[in-house]
């Protein structure tokens, strides 16, 4: 069991009769949900670089017309520009469904699963981690703000 429980927030301190595997199963949840919140941010990466390419190949096709490369620019223009990129998807509906869909069903169950096992607690594991690898009374070794 966990140790100087008094020295944490109450917000991030084990509740009463909370098991170390329920503590440790619920920080592995929460991880996962980390690294999918940073999937999301590499998605929205992805929707913001493919739609600034796209918008640059505007100035491109301009620029091979007023070379005199017309076949090259229309090709550009009618195969390329506007593409799905997953069929019948631009990137925003990718974003949109996967924030709609696996996304929000992830935080729907990591929130269920802490409410109903630690109190709607978050961080448990880490707080605990902190607590024993803090050196008491070093400054910038606080236990709380």
């Amino acid at each position: 069991m966990h140790r100087h429980a008094h020295s944490m927030d109450k917000e991030d301190s084990r509740p009463a009769g909370v098991d170390d595997a329920t503590v440790e199963a619920l920080g592995e949840l929460n991880k996962a949900l980390e690294t999918i919140h940073r999937v999301r941010g590499h998605l929205y990466s992805a929707h913001q670089l493919v739609g600034g390419a796209d918008l640059t190949l505007d100035r491109m096709v301009n620029l091979l017309r007023e070379a005199g490369h017309d076949e090259t620019a229309d090709r550009v223009e009618h195969e390329l520009l506007g593409r799905n990129v997953l069929p019948g998807r631009w990137t925003f509906q990718i974003v949109e469904e996967f924030d709609d869909g696996y996304y929000a069903t992830f935080q729907e169950i990591e929130r269920d699963a802490r409410e109903k096992l630690a109190g709607g607690r978050r961080h448990i594991f880490e707080a605990e981690m902190k607590e024993r690898r803090r050196t008491h009374g070093m400054p910038g070794h606080e236990a709380t703000p």
